[in-house]
């Protein structure tokens, strides 16, 4: 046990290895390039990634939505769902349920 002690003092004590030693504390850990940045940068890259594909998918989900609306009928549709619109002719009654009611408030 005490030979090794002595075996890795005495390799300290070499300069290269010292020097080496310096270097790769340096590079890991106080560069601007350093290890830790590049795990950071790497977070950040994959965070963007999950928006860009958030992103595209709701464009898609846009894109869709716009062919229909496009048409007389998906645009009549979607004002009568969603805006309650009507001809003049027509009466419209809207029911909704005890369950709908409760979990609105």
């Amino acid at each position: 046990m005490l030979k090794l002690k002595t075996n890795i003092l005495n390799s300290l004590k070499n300069v290269y290895i010292l020097i080496f030693c310096v270097f790769l504390f340096w590079m890991s850990f106080l560069d601007t390039n350093s290890l830790l940045i590049h795990l950071e940068l790497s977070n950040e890259i994959k965070k963007l990634e999950s928006q860009k594909q958030y992103y595209k998918s709701e464009i898609s989900r846009d894109t869709n939505k716009l062919k229909t609306l496009k048409t007389d009928f998906g645009l009549e549709k979607e004002a009568r769902e969603k805006y309650y619109m009507k001809r003049s002719n027509e009466d419209i009654f809207v029911i909704e349920y005890y369950d709908n009611i409760n979990s609105k408030q």
